[in-house]
């Protein structure tokens, strides 16, 4: 795991500008083992690195035979050895030992087919000295960023854009289009970031960029669709797949841990894993604190686990610098716990494993499908639910609205996936935006164009609703939250994730699981939990998904807290975004108990803490704070 960073000119560069140092220090976060840089005539790429794999000759930049490719390399290849033997058969010589290697190897030897062999995480740049053309990848999902701008005259990108920053070319710009959409969704939800001109490389994508012109193509998207397939030998390869992922994501020169909440999906890899160590975290003890549990699993199955319990001093303390790292503001709560978290498994370890992915590949969430606790409904929507599309939809539109119990579950259920769902997070209207936010900032793409363009791709392919859903989710929700915040929270503190519930090859297996066996009566991703229980007590296996609990009502209603939260809202530069009096009585009621607008008061919080960070002050990391 590393961070890369670097830029292209058409104008002669100077070798001995400093400014591809600048770009590399600020994220010595991602890599503090080494770094390393080149500089010719025309680009400058650099690279910090993260020793993982080949800890003694793996250092990069690395170059092909003749000098004449060049390759920076941020992630991991799971499957790079026998690609490695391969090329070796075909005649290249190697002089690492290292995954990087074979990333350069293989462009040189298959081109861009070289995506389709790879298995892991990733972003890399290979820069061809002859051509004078730059070619770059981001992984399958997205789950190592790559942002990249063009500015007077220079192309540049980075892991993080706070690299972008230190170029003297950049231009320093709040993008006014990316706050309404944010106030609904809570993390960055367009492709152009929250600054002006620095764009992110979508997920399963490559580019190249020569002669002053980037060209982005797609070499991966998922295929979901139904199939025939029983629910035992369905049960028995998803946990053969599971198996086989979680070793390759034990490769390793070092010792890799694990996360482990009271959840199924970080207590099913850890329980396959069986690492040396596992660590969870919580606030203080009971609703908030799931490592409780976590540790009762590990007893069970016999782990070593290390707990930690946060203070609330603490997390607020720490805000302002987990903003920092985001790069752009995102109001989950949960990346406050997992900052945290992370600096706990790096006092002794590199690598963690982690659940991320199962929820979006195995149907995991409950806004999926029928699944609830109330039978009448579940009964009566399960029902209504084999009726022709027309009669769904004419069912849907009569409950939307309504106030009887159940009538927004049946509304979310049988409505079409693209008028009823928009991603697993939903804080405010787009109606309530508007009211608050000053006109300018109004003017905005609107949430249903946003989940639109997604949608579109898979229309007219006969998919299921929820299926629907889930792939909207695999490009929206995964990549714009999950992914960003956990990449950012671990590389925060020298932490490599690696997420093997998220794999290429598990996710051909689940892109055709029956609808019928991603959400039941009985549970959500219930095949998934089935293959879980080969390894798992059923207390935890068949355990409703809880998140990571966060007491942000306990803190908002706590005098201390939220005098503090309401200073900030109390800001000159407030007023230039929102309607500041309606933003004190929001904060103000919802401090009486009148009202309930937590996620509304912490979104807006988020983004000020953001903006003071990068705006107000000159994007340097902040010092933590202190809570009178």
């Amino acid at each position: 795991m590393c961070g890369i960073a670097g830029f292209v000119n058409d104008m002669p560069i100077d070798t001995k500008c400093p400014v591809l140092k600048r770009m590399t220090d600020i994220i010595a976060h991602r890599g503090p083992d080494s770094e390393g840089h080149y500089i010719d005539e025309h680009a400058a790429l650099g690279h910090r690195r993260l020793s993982i794999i080949d800890l003694g000759g793996g250092k990069q930049p690395i170059y092909n035979e003749d000098g004449s490719l060049v390759i920076t390399f941020n992630g991991e290849i799971y499957n790079y050895q026998p690609l490695r033997e391969q090329l070796i058969e075909a005649g290249h010589t190697f002089i690492t030992k290292s995954d990087t290697e074979v990333l350069l190897h293989g462009y040189e030897e298959w081109g861009v087919e070289l995506l389709q062999k790879i298995r892991g995480m990733f972003t890399f740049v290979i820069w061809d000295r002859t051509k004078r053309e730059l070619f770059g990848a981001r992984d399958h999902f997205g789950i190592k960023p790559f942002y990249y701008a063009k500015m007077n005259g220079t192309f540049m990108y980075a892991s993080e854009i706070k690299s972008l920053l230190q170029h003297p070319d950049f231009v320093k710009e709040l993008n006014e289009k990316a706050l309404k959409p944010y106030m609904t969704f809570q993390y960055p939800a367009i492709g152009e970031t929250f600054f002006k001109g620095v764009f992110k490389l979508p997920e399963g994508h490559y580019f190249t960029y020569r002669d002053g012109k980037m060209s982005i193509h797609e070499y991966y998207d998922e295929h979901f669709r139904e199939s025939s397939t029983k629910l035992d030998p369905l049960v028995d390869t998803i946990d053969r797949t599971v198996c086989d992922s979680v070793k390759a994501h034990q490769i390793a020169d070092v010792e890799v841990g694990s996360f482990l909440s009271s959840g199924v999906d970080s207590s099913y890899v850890a329980a396959v894993a069986r690492p040396e160590h596992t660590y969870s975290i919580g606030f203080g003890k009971g609703t908030y604190n799931e490592s409780q549990q976590a540790g009762e699993l590990a007893k069970l199955i016999d782990l070593n686990n290390t707990a930690e319990a946060l203070t609330d001093e603490e997390a607020f303390a720490a805000f302002p610098r987990i903003q920092w790292h985001l790069d752009e503001p995102d109001s989950n709560p949960s990346c406050v716990p997992l900052y945290f978290l992370s600096a706990l498994a790096a006092k002794d370890v590199k690598v963690v494993l982690s659940g991320e992915g199962a929820d979006e590949l195995f149907a995991g969430y409950i806004d999926y499908g029928v699944h609830t606790k109330f039978k009448p409904i579940k009964v009566l929507t399960r029902w209504l639910g084999h009726l022709p599309a027309g009669a769904r939809h004419a069912i849907a539109q009569w409950c939307k609205g309504k106030t009887f119990h159940g009538a927004w579950h049946m509304y979310a259920n049988l409505a079409p996936a693209e008028e009823s769902f928009i991603g697993q997070a939903r804080v405010f209207e787009e109606s309530e935006s508007d009211k608050l936010l000053n006109p300018e900032y109004r003017n905005a793409p609107s949430v249903q164009s946003i989940v639109d363009k997604t949608y579109a791709r898979v229309e007219g392919k006969g998919l299921s609703e929820l299926k629907k859903k889930q792939y909207l989710d695999m490009h929206q929700w995964m990549p714009g939250d999950i992914l960003l915040k956990a990449d950012k929270m671990t590389m925060a503190h020298s932490l490599e994730l690696r997420v093997p519930l998220l794999d290429k090859e598990l996710m051909a297996v689940a892109e055709q699981v029956p609808t019928k066996y991603l959400i039941t009566d009985e549970n959500t991703k219930y095949a998934f939990r089935q293959a879980a229980g080969r390894h798992l007590p059923k207390e935890w296996y068949d355990r409703e998904k809880l998140g990571f609990p966060v007491p942000i009502k306990k803190w908002l209603r706590e005098e201390k807290f939220y005098k503090y939260v309401r200073s900030v809202f109390e800001r000159d530069y407030v007023s230039k975004f929102f309607d500041q009096d309606a933003l004190l009585r929001m904060i103000d009621d919802n401090y009486a108990g009148k009202t309930d607008d937590r996620r509304k008061i912490w979104t807006v919080y988020s983004f000020l803490t953001w903006y003071d960070v990068y705006f107000v002050h000159d994007g340097s990391k902040p010092d933590v704070i202190a809570i009178a």
